[in-house]
């Protein structure tokens, strides 16, 4: 039976502002892959990056060059061989996953041999001054996982503090977003361990951190800008404790499965995170975080509006997806 491919570009308001040492942004572009074949429709949704040179238009220029080969049957693993890791790639793989469970009516979570159920997820704190973060920590203070955005200009052992001190109870996790310096990191790190913070990602630069091999690390460091395939895990080896699975970065659930697997192999820890996105970019990532040491599912908590049906989230809880929505 022939697949046909469509693709769209939408947009979703975010709750207020997004901040990270990068920029901000108030809406989360992302792209959706639609495989349809017969009756049955798969759904893969991206969001494009642009840090690792990707564009809204880039990514729908990929789709656009992939039309033929999906639409003549592709499989995920070919599909891996045949494109670069990445968004485009990503919706692709995500798009045949749904369809195979749909077309089957065997779940995506039944073919990865999971029993998925709810995971605590962390909830991101937009970076901004030590009094605005202290402020949304506070609003927060009640969700046992917070991941607080630094790497800014400005203080960033003021915004720890400020946010430690504001929600006391939680457990923290620190990104900076490669915006630490060699000349800061060894302070950065030692307040964050006297203030109890669970894992620091990504404080260096992807290719620019080899004092990490050098300095101490008292709280364990994860990385994320710098681990996209599973190629890229023995050159992490003594840098980081733990890596940040990201879909759109692996180019989708196929090899995010492989790079989550060898990792544990070589003793990583796991952290299965995203881009802003909605409940359709999280979806599979559900299924793949199931046993991660972190989850951070909270895109469609960061939306002013989110897709529906959406995943559904009681507190920091976010249970699998549902049929409808996705697998």
């Amino acid at each position: 039976m022939a697949r046909v491919i469509s693709v769209e570009a939408q947009s979703f308001p975010i709750a207020g502002v997004f901040t990270i040492s990068r920029g901000s942004k108030t809406e989360a572009e992302v792209i959706t892959c639609t495989i349809r074949e017969g009756d049955n429709s798969g759904r893969g949704e991206c969001v494009p990056y642009r840090r690792y040179g990707e564009t809204m238009e880039g990514v729908q220029a990929q789709l656009a060059a992939m039309r033929t080969a999906v639409e003549e049957g592709i499989d995920r693993v070919t599909l891996v061989e045949a494109m670069p890791a990445g968004a485009a790639r990503n919706a692709i793989d995500c798009a045949l996953w749904d369809l195979e469970a749909k077309t089957s009516g065997i779940p995506a979570s039944v073919r990865l041999g999971t029993s998925p159920g709810p995971l605590e997820t962390a909830y991101t704190l937009s970076l901004g001054e030590p009094g605005a973060m202290a402020a949304q920590a506070r609003d927060n203070a009640s969700r046992p996982l917070l991941k607080v955005k630094l790497g800014g200009t400005g203080d960033d052992i003021a915004r720890i503090r400020a946010v430690r001190q504001a929600a006391p109870g939680s457990r923290l996790i620190l990104d900076a977003n490669e915006g630490w310096t060699d000349e800061n990191i060894v302070a950065n790190m030692q307040v964050a361990a006297e203030l109890g913070v669970a894992l620091i990602e990504q404080p260096l630069p992807a290719g620019k951190d080899g004092i990490l091999r050098r300095i101490p690390r008292p709280v364990p460091i994860c990385a994320d800008e710098s681990v996209h395939v599973a190629a890229d895990l023995p050159g992490l080896t003594g840098l980081y404790d733990a890596v940040n699975i990201k879909l759109d970065k692996s180019g989708g659930l196929t090899a995010a499965l492989a790079l989550r697997d060898e990792a544990r192999r070589l003793g990583f820890g796991i952290m299965v995170g995203c881009m802003v996105g909605t409940s359709l970019a999280m979806a599979p990532a559900v299924l793949l975080a199931q046993g991660a040491d972190y989850v951070d599912l909270d895109g469609p908590l960061l939306l002013a509006r989110d897709r529906t049906p959406g995943l559904i989230y009681k507190g920091s809880l976010v249970s699998p997806p549902v049929p409808a929505l996705w697998g």
